[in-house]
């Protein structure tokens, strides 16, 4: 099984690689914007905001499984900011392990889950999270809900 460790910039393509296959599978079906999707959203420009020094490399923790990271979460103060695993290595445990990572080492306490994602919201309900109620509209369109776990 693997460890969970700060990202390092050499990280930031498979960082990437991750974010943009995840937001491509579940997300695109209910926007199909294929401008965003598939030009705009791209590794080359994702990776570069993973450089040294940058607050999203050092709010970011990967699965390492001897050398292959198989998912990657984002922390911000309390907040997790992004989770996801590489759809083949999901349902085998490695977002709950980054999760709980996040709640116990990192005191990550909520989230924003976009409204469609129902599986999403199941399996942070299965972890403790529950909807507040508060939802936002992020970039005039995507409608988000919050969630909270109480420490």
């Amino acid at each position: 099984m693997g460890n969970i460790r700060q990202a390092v910039p050499a990280d930031a393509s498979r960082i990437s690689e991750i974010i943009i296959t995840n937001y491509r599978t579940n997300f695109f079906p209910f926007f199909h914007n294929e401008d965003f999707f598939f030009r705009e959203l791209n590794v080359a420009d994702m990776s570069a905001e993973y450089s040294e020094g940058s607050q999203e490399l050092g709010n970011t923790f990967v699965y390492d499984d001897n050398g292959v990271i198989k998912g990657i979460i984002r922390i911000n103060g309390s907040e997790v900011e992004k989770l996801y695993v590489e759809p083949q290595f999901q349902s085998a445990g490695i977002g709950a392990a980054l999760l709980e990572f996040a709640v116990n080492e990192k005191r990550a306490s909520h989230l924003w889950v976009l409204e469609y994602n129902k599986r999403g919201m199941a399996f942070y309900e299965r972890h403790g999270f529950v909807l507040t109620g508060e939802r936002m509209i992020e970039d005039g369109y995507v409608p988000l809900l919050n969630m909270i776990r109480e420490l």
